[in-house]
């Protein structure tokens, strides 16, 4: 986690850069004397946490928030108890009180980065896995998905046709448990009895699908779902 320290007296600074550096999970991007040169190094580097001092010369740590209201979270520390309400209107994380003892500094910075976990894990999208595994003659085969060019039905069974490679995968499932188990984007139901990957179609005639060299069948009942991924004008 990407953090600043801003705070006008050096020795005060200079305590704040020695706790911050015995914490692994903060990083220290730089330090600041007064809030001017704060605004811009926030403008220059990716700041997730600001250290601030309030009473300093020129604009207050109270008046750079009211006036710039930034992204990042902050933490005030300072002499003076007096501006803890301001910092609860301010919406900041946490109020230290000169001078601040490590473990009550520990406790602030560890409030500030489960915040800044809760919001990147709730911003995050999960990014689905581009194979699967098939269980195939007492093996869990893993399956990558771009590899697989379409799969054919046999009742209890399924073929899992792979670029490349010669032999189908055979495995004990219906075509119904196949269909589940492949993402809906990039593979469509075709038949009753096949599920094609739209991206290795090379050609439609009629009521056949040329998947490289080999022919699948197109079913009257799956037909307009393939035409939302084809143009009607290769057809």
């Amino acid at each position: 986690m990407n953090c600043i320290a801003v705070d006008d007296e050096p020795l005060a600074l200079e305590l704040l850069v020695d706790n911050i550096s015995k914490i692994p999970f903060l990083n220290l991007v730089a330090t600041c004397p007064n809030p001017f040169e704060a605004i811009e190094v926030l403008k220059e580097k990716p700041v997730d946490l600001i250290f601030l001092d309030i009473q300093m010369p020129g604009i207050s740590g109270v008046q750079f928030l009211e006036a710039t209201r930034p992204n990042q979270m902050v933490i005030f520390i300072t002499a003076y108890e007096k501006y803890a309400l301001d910092g609860y209107n301010l919406d900041v994380v946490d109020y230290l009180l000169k001078p601040v003892a490590f473990d009550r500094f520990m406790k602030a910075a560890t409030k500030a980065y489960d915040l800044f976990s809760l919001k990147n894990k709730s911003t995050q999208t999960e990014t689905a896995p581009d194979y699967i595994f098939i269980n195939s003659e007492y093996n869990l085969i893993k399956v990558n998905l771009f590899d697989i060019l379409y799969v054919e039905g046999l009742k209890d069974y399924v073929k899992i046709y792979i670029e490349g490679q010669s032999r189908p995968i055979l495995s004990r499932m219906n075509i119904k448990a196949i269909e589940e188990k492949l993402p809906s984007t990039g593979f469509l139901r075709v038949h009753k009895s096949f599920i094609i990957a739209t991206g290795k179609i090379t050609s439609i005639r009629k009521n056949r699908i040329k998947i490289g060299e080999v022919e699948v069948p197109l079913s009257d009942n799956f037909k307009d779902e393939l035409m939302k991924y084809v143009h009607p004008s290769n057809l």
